[in-house]
């Protein structure tokens, strides 16, 4: 399986990221210390998702940063991506990982204890719990479960776990604190005038407070 780590968990907006587009957006926040790229734009069809992530694997090679296609498998065997990420409602794991194959990354969304618990280390590579905070970015979230309830949702999975939902480099202390492995973001990069200067401080962030 590809190597890859979670620290800095990019996951990319269309919307947000405005003119300067995705693939600009990913090189400069890699740059900065992004770790891992998530591509995620659910108004695309698998044919321009394909397209945006052969420019991203291509614009990431030889970075150490993995790239995640959500939620649409043609698409993440077409590219070539590393990894394929799936919500409690997209489809069974089993599936993805039976279609995806035993080498690529495979990510779950987890909003709950239960689902953090029954997520099955030999078919998923890590989980994402939250929203830690509430987010524009995917107004139809759960309720925000802090950094208490991410705490939990941590003890309770059996694969590394990477903490979302309207975080920045402010909260990389109690991200850490809860055991999470990394802390994904949208806006905090996407949404800034410099996405590169933007991740090299979360990352910066994140790196203090292991320390």
């Amino acid at each position: 399986m590809t190597r890859f780590d979670l620290s800095l968990y990019l996951v990319l907006d269309p919307t947000l990221c405005g003119p300067r587009g995705m693939v600009e957006t990913a090189q400069a926040a890699v740059a900065g210390g992004a770790t891992m790229v998530q591509l995620r734009h659910k108004t695309a069809s698998t044919a321009e998702r394909t397209a945006l992530g052969r420019a991203l694997k291509s614009a990431l090679a030889g970075t150490g940063a993995a790239l995640i296609v959500n939620d649409d498998i043609e698409a993440a065997r077409a590219c070539d991506a590393d990894g394929l990420h799936v919500g409690q409602d997209d489809m069974p794991v089993a599936d993805a990982r039976a279609r995806i194959g035993p080498d690529l990354i495979l990510g779950l969304s987890v909003e709950t204890v239960d689902a953090a618990r029954a997520a099955d280390p030999a078919l998923v590579t890590y989980v994402g719990a939250g929203p830690v905070f509430a987010t524009a970015t995917k107004p139809d979230h759960k309720p925000p479960i802090g950094f208490d309830g991410l705490a939990r949702l941590v003890a309770a999975a059996p694969v590394p776990t990477v903490a979302i939902g309207g975080l920045n480099g402010r909260h990389a202390a109690g991200i850490t604190a809860a055991g999470a492995a990394g802390m994904a973001v949208v806006s905090a990069i996407c949404g800034t005038r410099d996405p590169g200067k933007a991740a090299h401080s979360i990352a910066l962030a994140l790196k203090e407070a292991h320390q």
